[in-house]
């Protein structure tokens, strides 16, 4: 513990806007990863466990796109991912909505392996890095007198626009309603004229191109390697618990709570750092089992 650090933090504009800005690139790089398989699991019951390998893939989709440009590589990746996804989807996953949930886990499990595997075989077993885009190289955004870089800057922007866009299109949109309707009684749904499978793979692709985008914004400020989603996958849950089963607005509130935990608290316990997330996630269990906003499915 080292209160005398965080009140010297806390004191320090360049300090705070230092651990704000990590804690709002962390949460919303999270929230798109965790919205993505919040979403899946919201519709169609599905706890994708590779999810954290489409995250991988965006990232190294980009890294190998943006000698063409960071824009075009950006979308490329991300809707390669999602092509990846629907494959997956059609071919695989659509064979288990109904079947018990080991039977699900085993099935996304293999394909981390599988997946991991596959990046091993195109990219390489070493550790790469893909820096930050030349279109972002330029002098930093002050803030008082803190700077924060442009492409910090950029994720932060580009998280929250998609995190308004996911809410307009779950609550003000048809294909929105259907979702929700579907989430809630599939069989109704049904009844009613609705393709429900294909409702479920658009779904499973949104998800997987939400994955994919974080792994694209993530690239540059992170290292690559295969296996790297496995990290994100268990935070990804962690804040899908926090938030609530099934609920967006939930993961999006859950990943800004882990951003800042990790951002000031490893400032105030620096030991305690990856400790204090799942505190927080054992708190929400035993105080709001249907997540910070109440309105999740209980586990």
């Amino acid at each position: 513990m080292d209160l005398g650090a965080f009140a010297q933090c806390v004191s320090s504009t360049l300090c705070v806007v230092s651990q704000l800005t990590s804690a709002l690139i962390t949460g919303l790089i999270l929230f798109l990863v965790a919205s993505g398989l919040s979403l899946v699991f919201g519709v169609m019951g599905i706890l994708n466990f590779a999810h954290g390998s489409l995250y991988m893939l965006g990232a190294y989709l980009s890294f190998s796109l943006l000698r063409l440009n960071f824009g075009v590589a950006t979308v490329a990746a991300a809707l390669g991912v999602a092509v990846i996804g629907l494959l997956l989807e059609r071919v695989f996953i659509r064979h288990v909505y109904r079947a018990p949930l080991l039977y699900q886990l085993l099935l996304t499990y293999a394909f981390i392996l599988v997946l991991d595997d596959v990046a091993k075989l195109i990219w390489g077993y070493d550790f790469v890095s893909m820096g930050v885009p030349d279109a972002f190289r330029r002098p930093p955004i002050f803030i008082g007198r803190a700077p924060v870089p442009a492409y910090y800057m950029f994720i932060i922007v580009v998280g929250v626009v998609v995190a308004v866009g996911l809410w307009l299109l779950l609550t003000r949109t048809r294909f929105g309603r259907i979702i929700r309707a579907a989430a809630d009684n599939p069989t109704m749904v049904a009844a009613l004229g609705v393709n429900v499978a294909a409702v479920s793979a658009g779904v499973f692709v949104l998800g997987s191109f939400l994955a994919g985008l974080g792994g694209v914004l993530a690239a540059p400020v992170r290292s690559i390697f295969p296996g790297m989603g496995f990290s994100i996958l268990v935070e990804s849950f962690i804040v899908v618990v926090i938030g609530g089963l099934g609920s967006v607005a939930g993961a999006f509130v859950g990943a800004l709570l882990i951003g800042f935990v990790r951002a000031f608290g490893s400032v105030a316990f620096p030991a305690l750092e990856e400790g204090l997330v799942f505190m927080l996630m054992a708190a929400v269990l035993l105080t709001r089992p249907r997540g910070v906003l109440g309105v999740g499915k209980e586990l």
